[in-house]
């Protein structure tokens, strides 16, 4: 038995620095430190971070004033900063610098006077942030989401020769290509961003399970379910014909799994950590003594993002 271990796998450069501001945050100010929604969808990550005092809250009114509150690597929409800035919080800002450009490309179409359509996942608060740029003044111009090919073959929009299509970061490249597909067959004069809206991680991860699925009898993603990247990476192996898992931990494992298995493929999604993966492997060594651990080769990474300069600056008193 083989584990091949896809690359790259696990934390991108956006979750790196989004758990970094809240760990900066925590060793720099008194609690509390509040935390709206999951800083990034991983359960492990999560609990790691509460258990160092942060607190995660779906919405502002469940902070008192004058309170620090850290915005997720999902970001938020407009309305959320005007009550936080009311509210008179201290926002240190975790939003992924890619979603951010997305949102800067939401902005520019609302003030063209374009209408714009979203292709994201309904609910997702990546989407609800993106949506929540849009600024309905002069009721000429409007914001639509997308999901699917089917909802692209069928919305209806006020401007089909003055729009244009922006797109959710983590999607699936094979979904997203379909959609887009459809949407300029309907819209011939539809404009898009000069470069894909999919994050690098997003995209190279998806290449690296595809490589990986072509080489394995079974791929395990270690990913949390609420997370849109690793659901993304489980879909795209099944779709190459291997059966996929989407796991959160070595817990899950189920040895049932690995009878006449000869090659597991073992990947993460882009808000997992790499120790999560490291219990898995050592979860199958455990189960099947004989397996060899393989890293196949992959897109290298070397993307950083910088921390608020509030927190690069800061010293704690």
């Amino acid at each position: 038995m083989n584990i091949l271990l896809a690359n790259p796998r696990g934390f991108c450069a956006g979750v790196d620095r989004a758990i970094d501001i809240v760990n900066r945050a925590l060793d720099l100010f008194d609690p509390p430190i509040y935390v709206r929604h999951e800083v990034v969808h991983n359960q492990f990550v999560v609990d790691t971070l509460r258990n160092r005092g942060a607190i995660f809250v779906e919405e502002l009114d469940e902070i008192p004033d004058d309170n620090i509150v850290i915005f997720s690597a999902h970001g938020v929409s407009k309305a959320v900063r005007k009550e936080a800035d009311r509210r008179q919080l201290k926002v240190f800002d975790a939003t992924c610098p890619l979603v951010t450009k997305v949102h800067m490309e939401v902005i520019r179409y609302c003030k063209s006077g374009q209408d714009l359509i979203l292709i994201g996942h309904h609910g997702h608060p990546e989407v609800e942030g993106t949506l929540g740029q849009w600024d309905r003044l002069n009721g000429q111009s409007d914001i639509y989401l997308v999901d699917s090919v089917e909802e692209a073959a069928q919305v209806e929009i006020k401007q089909p020769e003055h729009v244009a299509y922006a797109t959710q970061t983590t999607l699936s490249l094979d979904d997203t290509k379909d959609i887009i597909y459809e949407l300029r067959r309907r819209f011939p004069k539809i404009k898009g961003p000069k470069h894909d809206d999919i994050c690098y991680a997003t995209q190279n991860r998806q290449m690296a399970v595809r490589d990986l699925a072509s080489q394995c009898d079974l791929v395990l993603v270690v990913g949390s379910v609420n997370s849109s990247n690793s659901n993304r990476l489980a879909e795209l192996a099944e779709r190459q014909g291997v059966k996929s898992f989407l796991i959160d931990g070595a817990k899950d494992i189920d040895d049932a799994w690995f009878e006449g298995v000869s090659n597991i493929g073992l990947t993460a999604g882009a808000s997992a950590p790499e120790k999560l993966v490291r219990d898995v492997i050592e979860k199958i060594q455990q189960l099947h003594p004989e397996a060899q651990l393989k890293d196949l080769a992959g897109e290298p990474e070397n993307m950083v993002f910088a921390l608020p300069k509030e927190l690069r600056l800061v010293h704690k008193n």
